[in-house]
């Protein structure tokens, strides 16, 4: 099974470290505790490869600065975890979990079933207890569909809590790090370090004095008395799924929850239309910033445009898929073209505005909840058995907070129950996520042997 790209000398090392260990005074929520990268973020002692052999050399020797506040948290950072090549973006036929650095990350659960992605390294390797937390990014369902088909807890923070410096990027607008852990509480852990403000981000502005103790807010007490709204205009899980979702409402209200059914949300037609836009036209950007950053000795490709060239001519890279998402970007204009500018305004008015706001505060909600996804789809493309519903869009173009805790089964495949909320309800998310998983007790590991 290929879960980690490469280890550090950290790997080798005798680590102890629980979930009740003590974070009084002095003492970070992290400190001791071994975690794993996923392969797009920036370490001073690893490459960042993001999966392709173009940036198979990328070692520049700096820390993302969410590295850097773990490290000097007292985390352990053991290793770089595989990833969906590129983070899923560069092709529409791309293979979740593949990347042409570290091959196919495989489901602990089933291997002839997707890991999804493209934060797949990290799901599989905290299912399998390889470390109890490790670092996912997303920029739509990137950590939210991997945590669920892996069994695990995973949260999206909202957009400009984390620092995304030294990452390598898609879309400014949608692209975040968060935490992928065994319970809500060690995923608390991390982000309780990891969110601040960085001078070197622009939309983490706010997060020094949004951000608090997520652990000290979290209250198993939660539910009662809140309302939940159930986006029941989500369509297209499973029939098991579906079933598993009903009973997970119940235990909901059983919890004290008040469930508010949502039969009609924005439109999801144009509001895909407008994301997709977006992410091709900063995709294109983003990437070319990044690129500019790296040590030119190390990384020839300094544009998309070479990096599809570099695609094109090694046949490692389009053994599988091609690159077409990619070309899509390339010919897109710039950040100023109007264009961009209405996709824009349009994906973060239905996502946003008239989306998850208009909902929360029509009906005096908490939170939103749905079916994460179903479960896990095979990896045969052939197959009708292909992923079946999701909950991440809306909150990944609004740029809010989007938890995932398992809530049961589908054909003997973990899948997970999201938590919605507005801007900066990060706290109050995870404790509503804590609250559930501490009623329901619904993770059961994967039947495999722990390496």
């Amino acid at each position: 099974m290929v879960v980690a790209g490469r280890l550090n000398d950290s790997a080798h090392a005798v680590l102890r470290w629980s979930d009740s260990s003590p974070t009084g005074r002095g003492v970070s929520a992290v400190s001791g505790m071994p975690i794993l990268l996923k392969d797009n973020i920036e370490t001073t002692d690893m490459p960042t490869t993001a999966g392709s052999l173009a940036l198979a050399n990328n070692a520049p020797g700096r820390d993302a600065p969410l590295v850097a506040r773990l490290r000097a948290g007292g985390a352990v950072i053991v290793g770089k975890t595989n990833l969906s090549e590129w983070a899923n973006i560069r092709s529409s036929d791309s293979i979740s979990g593949w990347s042409a650095v570290g091959g196919q990350t495989l489901n602990p659960y089933d291997p002839a079933r997707t890991p999804c992605g493209s934060s797949s390294g990290s799901g599989a390797a905290v299912a399998l207890g390889l470390t109890p937390a490790a670092i996912g990014t997303e920029t739509d369902g990137s950590i939210t569909c991997p945590a669920s088909v892996n069994g695990i807890v995973g949260f999206k923070p909202t957009v400009g809590l984390v620092s995304r410096t030294h990452i390598v990027p898609i879309s400014h607008s949608q692209d975040t790090a968060g935490p992928m852990a065994a319970t809500v509480r060690d995923a608390a852990r991390v982000l309780t370090v990891i969110a601040g403000s960085d001078p070197a981000d622009a939309a983490t502005v706010e997060a020094d004095a949004r951000k608090t103790d997520y652990v000290a807010a979290l209250d198993a007490g939660s539910l009662r008395g809140a309302r939940i709204g159930v986006m029941r205009f989500l369509q297209g899980y499973s029939p098991e799924t579906q079933a598993v979702f009903e009973q997970n409402l119940q235990a909901l209200r059983d919890a004290g929850a008040v469930l508010v059914d949502l039969p009609e949300g924005p439109d999801g037609r144009t509001l895909g239309e407008a994301e997709f836009k977006v992410l091709l036209y900063e995709l294109k950007h983003d990437l070319n910033a990044y690129l500019a950053s790296t040590d030119p000795t190390q990384v020839r490709t300094r544009t998309l445009a070479e990096v599809i060239a570099f695609n094109a001519a090694e046949p490692r890279e389009t053994v599988l898929f091609g690159q077409d998402v990619f070309e899509q970007a390339q010919a897109m204009g710039g950040l100023d073209d109007p264009d961009y500018i209405q996709a824009r305004a349009t994906s973060l008015r239905l996502a946003g505005e008239e989306g998850i706001d208009r909902l929360m505060r029509a009906h005096s909600l908490s939170a939103l909840v749905a079916p994460t996804t179903s479960r896990a789809w095979t990896n045969d493309p052939k197959d009708d058995d292909d992923m079946q519903g999701a909950a991440s869009r809306l909150a990944a173009v609004a740029g809010y907070p989007h938890l995932t805790v398992p809530m049961g089964f589908d054909q003997n495949m973990p899948v997970g129950l999201s938590f919605i909320g507005g801007k900066w309800d990060d706290a109050r998310i995870l404790s509503l996520g804590y609250a559930f998983e501490k009623a329901m007790q619904a993770r059961r590991p994967p039947p495999v042997s722990r390496p």
